[in-house]
C-alpha cells in the first residue's frame, strides 16, 4: 500500500497519508487534497477524537488532537465534530474553545440536535424531549427487573437523551444483550428509539441521527468535498450519508477508527486507521500535506 509523502520543506520531516484501500476513497482523498477550501472534515468524538474509557465523564480528546485540527481546519471550508454527547459536554472534553486555527469549528451535538459554534461560543437547541424524563424515572426499575442492575451505570446527556453503559458490568456482553428488550420497549412507550453502540444503549428522540446532521450540515457548506470519521454503529448513518453524496457527485472518505468491536464499520470504511492516535496521525498528514 502507497504512502505518498510531502517533501516541499527539507525543514520539516514529512507526513506520510496513508493511502485508502477503495476507488471511492482514493478519489476522495484526492478532491481534499485537490480543493481544500471547498472540504468538510467532520469526525465523530468518542472512539475517534477521544479514546473510549470505562467512565464517559473522564474521556478526553487524544492530547494531539487539538494541535491537529488547528493546523489543519484553516486550510478547509469547515471542520465539525459530530457527537451523541451534548455539544457542551463534547467542547469541554475536547478542549475545542478559544483555540487559535478553531475560530470557525462547529460542534453539532446530540446527533445533530443541538449546534455549537465557536464564533459565538453558545449552543442552540430545541426543547428537550418529554419522553426522555419520563424514561429516566422508570430506568432503575427496568434495570433491576432485567438483571442487568449491577454494574450499569447511567449517564445523563443534558435531560437530551440517557444512555446505559454495561462496560462496568461482571459480563458487559450478557448485560447488553439482556437489556435490548427491555429498553426497546421503554423507550418505545415514551416515542424515543435505541441507539446502541459499544458496550451502550441510548435512548434518544427519533429523527435525527449522524447522517442527518452531516447531510444538512454538507449542504448548509456548500462542500464540494466531505471526510468523515468515526468508529461505532451510531456512525453507520453518517458512512450512508456520504455514500449518498458520492453518488450525487460529492467526493468523500469514510474513516474507521479501528476497532474489533464494530466489524460493520470497518468493512465500509475506506480507510481503517488505528484509534483516536491513527487519527489524529491522519489529520496531521492531510495539513502537513496542504501547506
Amino acid at each position: 500500500m502507497g504512502t505518498p509523502t510531502d517533501s516541499t520543506n527539507p525543514q520539516h520531516p514529512p507526513h506520510p497519508l496513508p493511502e485508502p484501500a477503495t476507488r471511492a476513497g482514493r478519489d476522495g482523498l484526492a478532491a481534499v487534497l485537490a480543493h481544500p477550501a471547498g472540504a468538510v472534515v467532520a469526525l465523530d468524538f468518542d472512539g475517534t477524537l477521544a479514546p473510549i474509557v470505562p467512565d464517559p465523564e473522564q474521556a478526553r480528546a487524544h492530547p494531539d488532537a487539538v494541535p491537529a485540527l488547528a493546523a489543519l481546519a484553516p486550510k478547509l471550508a469547515s471542520v465539525a465534530v459530530v457527537t451523541g454527547r451534548p455539544a457542551d459536554v463534547a467542547v469541554r472534553h475536547g478542549g475545542f474553545a478559544e483555540v487559535p486555527g478553531l475560530e470557525h469549528l462547529v460542534v453539532l451535538g446530540h446527533y445533530g440536535a443541538e449546534r455549537w459554534d465557536a464564533v459565538t461560543n453558545t449552543v442552540t437547541a430545541p426543547e428537550p424531549h418529554p419522553g426522555v424524563a419520563a424514561v429516566r424515572a422508570e430506568l432503575p426499575a427496568v434495570l433491576e427487573a432485567a438483571g442487568a442492575a449491577e454494574g450499569a451505570w447511567v449517564e445523563e446527556k443534558g435531560g437530551r437523551a440517557v444512555a446505559v453503559h454495561t462496560r462496568r458490568a461482571p459480563d458487559p456482553q450478557a448485560a447488553f444483550e439482556a437489556l435490548r428488550g427491555p429498553l426497546g420497549a421503554l423507550a418505545a412507550r415514551h416515542g424515543l428509539i435505541v441507539e446502541p453502540g459499544r458496550m451502550v444503549l441510548e435512548l434518544r428522540p427519533p429523527g435525527m441521527d449522524k447522517g442527518v446532521a452531516l447531510t444538512e450540515y454538507v449542504r448548509e457548506t456548500g462542500a464540494r468535498a466531505v471526510l468523515y470519521a468515526g468508529d461505532d454503529l451510531g456512525d453507520l448513518p453518517a458512512f450512508a450519508a456520504v455514500e449518498k453524496l458520492r453518488s450525487e457527485g460529492v467526493p468523500g472518505l469514510l474513516v474507521c477508527s479501528g476497532t474489533s468491536e464494530v466489524a460493520e464499520l470497518a468493512e465500509r470504511a475506506d480507510l481503517v486507521v488505528d484509534g483516536p492516535a491513527g487519527v489524529v496521525a491522519l489529520l496531521s498528514a492531510l495539513a502537513s500535506r496542504l501547506g
